[in-house]
C-alpha cells in the first residue's frame, strides 16, 4: 500500500511539472520568480524553453537565442561598433545582456526608469563621457524626470549606434543639424519649455547653415559651438558658448583661427530677418526694401512706356520714308575694341556672380541644382563665385589703368560723366513715356540711359568689392570688426545683388534686347555699332569720333 501512494505521487509532480507553470518551474528554477514583471513574463517559461515540458528535461537542450525572436535588433547590432567588436574578439564589447541584463529581468525601454539608467549603462564603458553628459543641461534635467529630456540613445541610436566618422551615423557631421532638430525644431517642446523656436531656423539661413546644406562637411555646426556631452546654457560659465569663452570657441583651427585678438566681439548668433536681428543689419534691410522700388519702379514704366510708344509707331503708323544707303553712311563707332573686351569678361563674370550667389543662398532650387548637386565632392559655388569675383575686380582694376593710361579711352569716358542735361533729358522722357507730354525728347549720343548703367556698376561693383571681401576674408575680418558687421555687410551684398540683378534686366536688357528698335538684340558690345536708325528725334544723335 505504501508503495502505491508513492507512486500516485510521483505521478502528481510530474503532471505538474508536465504544465509547466511558473510555479512549478520555480520549484526548482528561481528564473520563474525573477522573469515576474519584465517584457518576457507573458511568454512563460515554456514560450522560450520548448522542449523542457516534461521532468526529467530532455538532455542538452539547446537556449534560446535573441535572434530567435529579435532578429532585425540582433543584425543592427550586429552592424553597428559594438557588433563589429565582437566579431574581432574583442571581450570588452557589449552584447545584449551587457545592457539590457539578464534575459529573465528585462525591463521596459519605453520606461522613465529605463531612460534614466541608460547614462548609467553606457557608462559602465563610457565613464568619462558619461560624466560630462549628467553635468550638462540635458543630463541635469534627465535627472530631474524630464520626460522629453534626450538621453545617449536619442543621438546615438539603440541598436545600430556606429562611429561618428561613419555617415551612417546619427551624429556624423552631415546628420548633427537633423539630430538636435529633431528636438529644437518641435514646436511642441519649445513652448511646454520656453525654448527659442528659432534656433535651426536661423541656424540654415546662416553661412554656417547654407555651407552645411550643401555638403561642405568642414563648416561648424550645433556640436561645433555647443560641444557635444557637455552642452551648457550659454549663461553658464562652463559652457563654450559663454561670453568668456567664445574667443575659444570661434578661434579654433578649423573655424577662425584669427580671432583671438581682444578686439573681437561676436554679437547675436541666432536671429532671422525681422525676428531679433541686429539693429544695423535692420536698417540695411529696411533701407533696400525701400529703395530697390524706388530705383526699379520707375524703370519699369519708363521702359513699358517707351515700349508702348515705340510698339504703335513701329507697328500702328505710316512707315517713316527710307534713308537712301548712299545718304546714311556707317553707323558710328560707339565702342572702343578694348572697351569690348572688358564689357564681355564683366558680362561673364557677371552672369556667373548672379548665378553662384544666389546658388549659395538658395541651394534647393531648381536653377541651383546644377551646381549643389557638386558640393560633397567639390565647392563648386564658392569656387564659381570667388572666381568670377576675382576677374569681375580684375575688369575695375584694368578699366581704371586703362583710363589713367590711353588719352583716348579718357576722352571717350568723359561722354559718360554726369551733366545738369541729363536731368531734364530723364524728365522729358519720362513725361513722353507715360503719356504727359506730345513732344518726343531728343537725346545726345551718350544720354542718361547710358549714364544710369555706367554709374549703377561703378557704385554696385564698390560696395559689391568691399563687402565681399569682408565676407571671404571673414577669419581676417573678425580679427578687427565685430560679428555684427559681417552680418551688416552680408545683408548689403545680398540685397545689392538682388537690386544690381533686377536693374540690368528691367533697365539693361530692355535697352539692348527689348526694345522694338534693336530686337532681337543690338549689337554695339559685339561690332562697336549700333543698329539703330540714328537722326531721328526720340532717337540718339550721331556720335563724331
Amino acid at each position: 500500500m505504501l508503495r502505491v501512494c508513492i507512486l500516485a505521487g510521483l505521478f502528481l509532480s510530474v503532471g505538474a511539472l508536465a504544465g509547466a507553470s511558473e510555479e512549478g518551474c520555480s520549484s526548482c528554477h528561481d528564473q520563474g520568480k525573477r522573469i515576474s514583471g519584465t517584457v518576457h513574463a507573458g511568454l512563460g517559461c515554456t514560450g522560450c524553453h520548448s522542449g523542457h515540458e516534461t521532468y526529467p528535461h530532455a538532455q542538452k537542450s539547446e537556449k534560446p537565442e535573441c535572434a530567435d525572436c529579435h532578429a532585425e535588433i540582433v543584425r543592427q547590432h550586429a552592424a553597428s561598433v559594438h557588433g563589429q567588436e565582437i566579431s574581432k574578439g574583442s571581450a570588452a564589447a557589449p552584447t545584449c545582456t551587457v545592457c539590457h541584463n539578464d534575459v529573465h529581468e528585462i525591463r521596459s525601454a519605453r520606461s522613465q526608469e529605463w531612460r534614466r539608467s541608460v547614462p548609467d549603462t553606457c557608462g559602465m564603458c563610457h565613464d568619462r563621457i558619461a560624466a560630462e553628459f549628467k553635468d550638462s543641461v540635458h543630463g541635469t534635467q534627465l535627472a530631474q524626470r524630464t520626460v522629453e529630456a534626450p538621453t545617449c540613445t536619442d543621438c546615438h541610436g539603440e541598436h545600430a549606434i556606429q562611429r561618428p566618422s561613419n555617415p551612417r551615423s546619427p551624429v556624423h557631421v552631415s546628420h548633427i543639424r537633423a539630430t538636435c532638430a529633431s528636438c529644437h525644431a518641435d514646436v511642441r517642446l519649445g513652448r511646454k519649455f520656453g525654448l527659442p523656436l528659432d534656433r535651426v531656423v536661423s541656424f540654415d539661413e546662416s553661412f554656417h547653415g547654407l555651407a552645411l546644406k550643401a555638403g561642405n562637411q568642414t563648416v561648424a555646426n550645433c556640436a561645433s559651438c555647443h560641444g557635444f556631452h557637455n552642452i551648457r546654457p550659454s549663461s553658464d560659465p562652463k559652457s563654450m558658448i559663454h561670453p568668456a569663452h567664445l574667443q575659444k570657441t570661434c578661434g579654433q583651427a578649423q573655424c577662425h583661427p584669427g580671432v583671438t585678438s581682444s578686439r573681437f566681439a561676436i554679437g547675436r548668433v541666432h536671429w532671422t530677418e525681422g525676428e531679433g536681428e541686429p539693429r544695423p543689419v535692420r536698417l540695411v534691410r529696411r533701407i533696400y526694401l525701400l529703395l530697390i522700388p524706388l530705383i526699379i519702379g520707375p524703370m519699369i514704366l519708363h521702359n513699358a512706356g517707351d515700349w508702348l510708344r515705340k510698339l504703335r509707331r513701329l507697328r500702328f503708323q505710316a512707315p517713316a520714308p527710307a534713308v537712301p544707303a548712299e545718304t546714311r553712311g556707317a553707323p558710328p563707332l560707339r565702342m572702343y575694341g578694348f572697351e569690348r573686351l572688358e564689357h564681355g569678361l564683366l558680362l561673364g563674370s557677371f552672369l556667373i556672380l548672379l548665378w553662384s550667389g544666389f546658388a549659395l543662398k538658395y541651394p534647393e532650387t531648381w536653377w541651383a541644382l546644377p551646381l549643389a548637386a557638386w558640393e560633397r565632392q567639390w565647392p563648386v559655388r564658392g569656387t564659381l563665385h570667388r572666381a568670377a569675383s576675382v576677374v569681375f575686380l580684375g575688369v575695375a582694376l584694368l578699366h581704371l589703368i586703362s583710363l589713367a593710361a590711353s588719352p583716348r579711352l579718357r576722352r571717350h569716358w568723359t561722354s559718360l560723366l554726369p551733366k545738369w542735361r541729363d536731368v531734364t533729358d530723364a524728365a522729358s522722357s519720362f513725361a513722353y513715356n507715360l503719356g504727359l507730354s506730345g513732344k518726343p525728347p531728343r537725346l545726345p549720343a551718350y544720354n542718361f540711359i547710358e549714364k544710369v548703367e555706367y554709374w549703377a556698376v561703378v557704385w554696385g561693383a564698390i560696395l559689391m568689392a568691399v563687402t565681399g571681401i569682408v565676407l571671404w576674408a571673414n577669419s581676417f575680418s573678425l580679427h578687427y570688426i565685430p560679428k555684427v558687421w559681417l552680418d551688416v555687410a552680408t545683408a548689403i551684398h545680398f540685397y545689392e545683388a538682388i537690386l544690381a540683378g533686377l536693374a540690368i534686366l528691367v533697365w539693361h536688357i530692355y535697352f539692348v534686347i527689348l526694345d522694338p528698335e534693336v530686337y532681337p538684340a543690338e549689337t554695339t558690345w559685339i561690332t562697336g555699332r549700333s543698329v539703330r536708325r540714328q537722326g531721328s528725334a526720340s532717337e540718339p544723335e550721331a556720335i563724331g569720333q
